[in-house]
């Protein structure tokens, strides 16, 4: 990104807009905020130091070191000791929808990202009393329990537990695969499902994985799919980032 980009795209912008009103420091940090939320200035991004800023806008030099000072106490900017200032490496936050049952495959493409899964154990093994009951099976009924690190463009985000009865699948090796795609290869596809959040912390194990300190934020989900004849086809754990997942439901007075 070169000065004369930056300054072309702030003269564009909201920040020459007369009618925005208040002290031009603000009106310039907010610009700058923008370009950042829309990812025009990347996270790790230099930008340009306070002096040729303000001499590219024709403005004070304090004009933007306080537009400089309101966005480095909001987090979107890092100062560096002897390198400058740069656009801070913050994660991108990804917005789910409640009402909307889908795979986490799905839910990622559809925000133009690249979904990814690394598998972190599987295994084939009996029921436990808790199954035995969600799912209504036989004790001697043989359960597959899939382990895996999910990833949005190889930003770990979630490691997730799912559990379903072997024969939903039958010898289908899923790995990283989409469990909803297998079921509905068998004729198990999930129509409807029940979910719980929880607002909880990252224990150490879980953290290492995801890249962030034990005690971090975490939203565990809980979630039991059942397919079109009320059959539960699967039972899931998640946890998820709190510092990157917004999870959003509509609601409507009922009237």
């Amino acid at each position: 990104m070169s000065l004369n980009a930056l300054i072309e795209q702030l003269r564009s912008g909201p920040f020459t807009d007369a009618k925005q009103g208040g002290p031009i420091y603000i009106r310039l940090a907010r610009a700058l905020e923008g370009l950042i939320e829309s990812r025009w200035l990347a996270p790790g991004q230099p930008l340009p130091p306070e002096r040729e800023l303000a001499q590219g806008l024709s403005i004070a030099r304090i004009t933007a070191r306080n537009a400089y000072k309101m966005l480095l106490e909001a987090g979107h900017l890092d100062v560096r000791q002897g390198s400058g200032t740069f656009v801070a490496e913050r994660p991108v936050r990804i917005e789910q929808p409640l009402w909307d049952l889908s795979s986490f495959s799905q839910d990622m493409r559809l925000r133009g990202m690249e979904p990814g899964t690394r598998v972190l154990g599987s295994d084939v093994r009996l029921p436990s009393p808790e199954e035995v009951l969600l799912f209504g099976v036989a004790r001697k009924e043989m359960m597959l329990r899939l382990d895996r690190l999910r990833l949005a463009d190889g930003m770990p985000v979630a490691v997730e537990r799912a559990v379903m009865p072997q024969r939903l699948v039958g010898s289908e090796q899923i790995g990283a695969g989409s469990l909803y795609d297998a079921l509905a290869r068998h004729g198990h596809r999930p129509v409807r499902a029940l979910q719980k959040l929880t607002a909880t912390v990252f224990e150490p194990v879980e953290a290492e994985l995801l890249g962030v300190e034990p005690g971090a934020p975490c939203l565990l989900i809980e979630r039991v799919s059942r397919s079109i004849d009320q059959q539960v086809v699967e039972h899931t754990r998640s946890h998820y980032r709190g510092d990157i997942y917004d999870f959003v439901a509509e609601l409507t007075t009922g009237e």
